[in-house]
């Protein structure tokens, strides 16, 4: 069976591009959300496999859905999504318990590299 993902960014163009690659690499998109809040509601509803979660959004950004996400599932797997120049918020994410990060802009091969190490543990 397929590995379930959600992805999380406010920015359509980039759920697009995230499913895109996802799709290519045998991964199912179960479900798109565009804020924190959206990101908990769908979460608790599809129970994804994994998460990747963008920083900056509106509502409730990537950092209070992480830990969010993770007060009701600590064993959930989530990789946040991060522009250059927001190293302090992804030490932050990483210290709450996000298994991994991207970098925008990125490349194929990273998004999948990053899923698969989170898999792997």
């Amino acid at each position: 069976m397929n590995k379930t993902i959600m992805l999380v960014d406010d920015s359509t163009f980039m759920r697009h591009t995230l499913s895109q690659i996802l799709t290519k690499n045998n991964y199912t998109v179960i479900a798109e959300a565009s804020n924190g809040v959206e990101a908990l509601e769908l979460y608790r509803k599809f129970q994804p496999d994994l998460v990747t979660l963008d920083i900056t959004m509106p509502e409730m950004n990537g950092l209070a859905a992480l830990e969010a996400i993770l007060a009701e599932d600590p064993a959930a797997r989530i990789i946040m999504v991060s522009a250059i120049g927001q190293t302090s918020f992804i030490k932050q994410a990483l210290s709450a318990g996000a298994r991994d990060f991207i970098v925008k802009p990125f490349k194929e091969e990273q998004v999948i590299q990053a899923i698969n190490r989170c898999f792997e543990t």
